[in-house]
């Protein structure tokens, strides 16, 4: 009889709030939790969350929880995951990679940092969706008034003027020193039009801009980095290459000046530290980023991302969207995350 036991639990979350995003307007959000338990250790268990993005995940298949399945099977029989195997397979790599983490600490403190025993925090950005003018300015208004220093704006939805004059609107508050501000396009921008726009986006002193336009022209966005006034971040872009070769081969053709990880997407821990590892030798900047998991995969991520001491904000708020999210001791004190190492 194998050791490990799996076990899959599909669930469905429902948004405080509509979330929009560049692929429409989520008001429910599907994961797939993993249990995993020792038969050798009565009582002990570890939970992940698989939880991929539709239209956009690599392993987003009309058969996930099936797939997902033999995925587990492979580690009931084996005992261990084969991320090198599975590393088409991300959102699935992940939330089996912080299953068997869990069931090895025995506490949702995956890994001990001074972010696991509650000593610190990790600073975030305050993220702005997409929506009306009116939507994002009380956004805009509520994130400053709760004290964060790095703003995030998804735009690309609305009008770019209207755009252009909510930046403009943090701005005459808060200078640069002050405020951080980050935009993310989701490949908004044709080609074409993206040069002009880039330009009036620096005058606003902004820290970078993610995805400008559609992932998959390498052409065009070489272009781009090299000539952009405004730091470029990837996200999409970086989807679906899944091998180190592939990320060296992106990287060098493209230039970035930052990346930014989810786990979920890029490759689970794993892939994502080799994201990190092959950046950093090209003095490229990073930051991670949760993918709307709930808070089983959103506190996975924080304390993965704790053990790297990030010196910028992180993406780290998205879990604690949901009317129905599982308790975790996490919470959110002016414009960091903690967790609270006593109620775990």
């Amino acid at each position: 009889m194998e050791r490990l036991k799996t076990e899959i639990f599909p669930r469905l979350f429902h948004f405080k709030k509509p979330a929009g995003t560049s692929r429409g307007v989520y008001t429910e959000r599907r994961s797939w939790y993993v249990r995993v338990t020792d038969r050798e250790m009565p009582g002990r268990e570890g939970w992940g969350e698989c939880a991929p993005l539709p239209q956009l995940s690599c392993d987003d298949l009309p058969d996930y929880g099936a797939a997902l399945r033999r995925m587990c099977d492979e580690v009931e029989r084996s005992g261990r995951l084969d991320a090198g195997r599975w590393r088409d397979f991300p959102s699935m790599l992940f939330g089996l990679e912080t299953a068997l983490r869990h069931l090895e600490r025995r506490t949702y403190a995956l890994w001990d940092t001074p972010f696991s025993r509650g000593e610190e925090g990790i600073c975030i950005n305050g993220l702005i969706w997409m929506g009306g003018y009116d939507s994002m300015y009380a956004q805009i208004r509520a994130k400053m008034e709760a004290g964060y220093r790095c703003i995030k704006l998804k735009i690309g939805a609305i009008n770019f003027e209207e755009e252009l004059e909510l930046l403009r609107f943090v701005r005459r508050h808060f200078p640069a020193g002050e405020v951080e501000l980050r935009v993310d396009a989701n490949g908004a921008f044709a080609p074409e039009e993206a040069p002009d726009k880039l330009g009036r986006l620096a005058e606003l002193d902004l820290h970078s801009i993610e995805q400008p336009i559609r992932a998959g022209q390498w052409e065009e966005m070489a272009r781009l980095t090299a000539a952009s006034p405004l730091p470029v971040a990837f996200d999409e872009e970086l989807i679906g290459h899944c091998t180190r070769e592939e990320k060296q081969t992106l990287l060098d053709a493209l230039h970035p000046q930052y990346i930014v990880l989810k786990p979920s997407l890029h490759g689970g821990f794993s892939g994502c530290r080799e994201w990190i590892e092959e950046a950093e030798r090209r003095g490229i900047g990073w930051w991670l980023t949760s993918a709307l998991e709930s808070n089983i995969g959103l506190n996975a991520i924080a304390q993965w991302c704790a053990t790297w001491r990030p010196a910028l904000p992180q993406g780290l708020g998205t879990g604690l969207l949901f009317t129905d999210n599982v308790p975790m001791p996490l919470e959110i004190r002016k414009d960091c995350l903690w967790y609270v190492a006593d109620r775990d």
